[in-house]
């Protein structure tokens, strides 16, 4: 209280020494807040003269950063996916690649395995059979039976196998006819997809490399506003000052002056 007597000291005034216009700082309010264990940056009101938010603002840098940032010029080298010598080399291999023509195949699949008919044959020995001696009218018809057998058994071992090879050709056909189709539509989607990379690929660098500018810009931000709450919060706690100033006055009154 006496060093907060206005003129106690001429010309002293803490407010003004602490750089602030028209405060009213004075020694009981310091020593009131350090009792509190207050940061030295509450106690002394110095967000009076110092602006923290104006000093650690890095908002008034960031419209710089922008614009040098629009500046930048990103350059790629030319994509070739496909050359001009590939593409040919594709489209000529699926045109050379078309199947012959199996309509003469596939008709003599539809036929008999044999060139004749061995039941027509076998029908034919019969015939014979019934004109001939006795001597050879047994054989011919054993050998009608075994014809008749030789048929069945030749249908049986073959049909499983024929059926396969012409459901083979066919796909052989529709497979080669959409070759040439098929090479041509990817072909065309190599083009657009290289158009899309030679148009797009440096605005999309230049968007991913602002996307990962802006979150740095986040953690300074978080970095400041964590160092702002430090600096005013927990940055010199001037209780050990209330203490000490206490200490003085217990040692100066109740041993020294009060003994006298």
């Amino acid at each position: 209280q006496l060093l907060d007597t206005p003129g106690l000291i001429p010309g002293f005034n803490l407010s003004e020494l602490l750089g602030q216009e028209g405060g009213a700082t004075n020694f009981s309010e310091i020593y009131r807040q350090c009792q509190r264990d207050a940061a030295l940056w509450q106690s002394l009101h110095l967000d009076q003269s110092v602006s923290l938010d104006e000093l650690l603002n890095i908002s008034q840098y960031t419209g710089e950063i922008s614009m040098a940032f629009e500046k930048m010029n990103i350059t790629l080298s030319p994509i070739s996916l496909l050359s001009q010598s590939q593409r040919d080399l594709l489209l000529n291999a699926s045109q050379a690649g078309q199947a012959p023509d199996f309509t003469p195949t596939l008709e003599q699949l539809d036929q008999n395995v044999t060139q004749g008919s061995l039941l027509d044959l076998a029908a034919e020995l019969e015939q014979l059979a019934d004109k001939a001696g006795a001597d050879v009218k047994e054989d011919l018809k054993a050998d009608a039976r075994k014809l008749r057998e030789l048929d069945k058994e030749m249908q049986t071992s073959f049909s499983g196998p024929l059926q396969s090879l012409k459901e083979n050709i066919h796909l052989v056909q529709s497979g080669a006819a959409q070759l040439e189709a098929q090479t041509k539509a990817a072909l065309d989607k190599a083009s657009k997809t290289q158009e899309f990379l030679e148009r797009e690929t440096a605005n999309i660098i230049k968007n991913e490399t602002w996307a990962f500018l802006e979150e740095l810009l986040d953690f300074f931000e978080t970095y400041i506003s964590w160092a702002k709450s430090r600096l005013t919060e927990d940055v010199a706690r001037c209780k050990p000052i209330a203490q000490t100033l206490d200490n003085v006055e217990v040692i100066t009154c109740n041993y020294i002056l009060d003994s006298l």
